[in-house]
């Protein structure tokens, strides 16, 4: 059994941004080696999350509206009032979200269904730039 830990860089706009890093994680994957099994995706700090969605133009806008919903970004937050810089809902989305998601692969491929990619959604109200971490575990 063998683990390898990489970061991928990405630059990120805020406001419910999605990127889709599934060809990332791949060109990852191929350069460990690995044929078996287990890939952790983790998105450090509490104003991001990963998950997997079909990545086409409809899901983008829903997405991102669906926590509009549910989360708004307007209201006030405790957070808020206790750090001023108006990002509460942020973090209640990623919390909500989950900041890692792990998915197999085996014969070298990721098993993901046809439709299927990885997503890092930053719902900070800003910028940043995020280092997701990447675990692969596998033979």
């Amino acid at each position: 059994m063998k683990i390898e830990t990489k970061r991928l860089p990405i630059a990120t706009k805020g406001h419910n941004d999605l990127t889709d890093i599934t060809s990332e994680i791949v060109k990852y994957l191929n350069e460990t080696g690995m044929q078996e099994g287990n890939v952790l995706i983790f998105a450090p700090g509490s104003t991001a999350g990963v998950t997997t969605i079909e990545y086409e133009p409809g899901l983008i806008q829903d997405y991102p509206e669906f926590f509009e919903k549910i989360i708004p970004s307007q209201m006030v937050y405790h957070h808020d009032e206790t750090w001023h810089d108006a990002n509460g809902y942020s973090h209640i989305r990623a919390a909500l979200q989950g900041a890692s998601l792990t998915v197999p692969f085996y014969e070298g491929k990721l098993l993901l269904g046809t439709w299927q990619q990885i997503v890092l959604i930053d719902f900070d109200n800003r910028s940043r730039n995020r280092n997701v971490v990447l675990q692969f575990t596998g033979i």
